[in-house]
């Protein structure tokens, strides 16, 4: 199981502004090691995030995203004390779950 996920929801007049970074290695597949074999392909593939357990954001991602990767979005209608919860799924079928409070 990778890291926690750092999460920060910060309330920015009428709307929360959530930023995210993900601990994973992010393997393209296309790498090799000191003995010339690929090192398969380990990436992130779909990110969601619910706000108060409703589906707000849902991301396809690929073996082009960066190592350790960071996600800013926007809720509309966000409050101080509201739960932001935040998914991802990665091709090897880990999972991880954080959630954050939004302040």
């Amino acid at each position: 199981m990778a890291d926690p996920m750092r999460i920060r929801a910060q309330v920015a007049g009428p709307n929360a502004t959530v930023r995210v970074l993900m601990a994973h290695e992010m393997e393209t597949g296309q790498r090799k090691d000191s003995s010339g074999k690929t090192i398969p392909a380990w990436h992130i593939q779909q990110v969601s995030a619910k706000h108060n357990d409703k589906t707000v954001m849902t991301a396809q991602w690929g073996p082009a995203v960066a190592k350790n990767p960071f996600l800013q979005f926007t809720i509309k209608g966000a409050k101080a004390g509201d739960k932001v919860a935040i998914t991802w799924v990665d091709n090897k079928g880990d999972t991880r779950t954080d959630e954050a409070t939004v302040s």
